[in-house]
């Protein structure tokens, strides 16, 4: 698998950004760093100036990759979820057995996340507390529906549409794998947050992960059907 995502470039819709910050050494530094920015300070606060000191670059420079700290956070969430959806892809290709797939992809898309040394610029496990905590102010917004349909968010449904394609293949008579699928892979950001933030209002800890409830929870739905 490192193998094969060691050639891996993830394709992040062109509407969002001005210029590829894969294509160049300042733009790869925008992302690794406004990653740990945000991470740092979070969203509300963080600002293209704080990026530019950090980077050592004029905050203009910045602008000529992304017109606003949105794009910038609709960039970084398209890439995780791309990553997420490679993660998923790789992991379930040689599983025939439905169960063991729908299983198999619970795990991948709800499990706490491991550094992953294919992208040396960008810490994936940084960027998933980033999501955690940030990912629904990237849609909660006016513009969502000019957005939506300007194929911002074409990444993450892509994603719950190949999970709702393994429910339905566990059972295909069950009458809510759209709603399913979005409830385990929203419901693990909130679930890893509440875990992190607020531990009374879940069960989830140290000891017993999101994955262990999503993987009950999908296998009670799908049973009594």
């Amino acid at each position: 698998m490192k193998t094969l995502l060691s050639n891996l470039k993830i394709d992040i819709n062109d509407k969002i950004y001005l210029k590829d910050p894969e294509s160049s050494d300042l733009g790869k530094r925008i992302i690794e760093h406004s990653i740990k920015l945000i991470d740092d300070i979070g969203f509300d606060s963080f600002t293209f100036k704080k990026l530019g000191v950090i980077i050592g670059s004029n905050e203009s420079s910045i602008y000529r990759y992304f017109d606003s700290k949105h794009k910038l956070l609709l960039y970084l969430t398209s890439w995780y979820w791309a990553w997420l959806e490679y993660q998923l892809v790789f992991s379930i290709t040689n599983i025939s057995n439905p169960n063991k797939k729908l299983e198999k992809a619970i795990n991948v898309l709800t499990r706490t996340i491991e550094s992953d040394s294919t992208f040396t610029h960008i810490d994936e496990v940084v960027l998933s507390r980033v999501v955690i905590n940030e990912y629904s102010k990237s849609y909660l917004t006016k513009e969502v529906d000019v957005e939506n349909k300007d194929g911002y968010f074409a990444i993450y449904k892509r994603l719950v549409t190949r999970l709702r394609d393994i429910i339905i293949e566990v059972n295909s008579t069950y009458k809510f794998p759209h709603s399913l699928a979005s409830t385990v892979i929203e419901g693990a950001l909130h679930q890893h947050f509440l875990k992190d933030h607020f531990k009374s209002l879940t069960d989830c800890n140290d000891e017993t992960q999101p994955s262990d409830y999503f993987r009950h929870l999908v296998s009670n739905a799908l049973k009594n059907q």
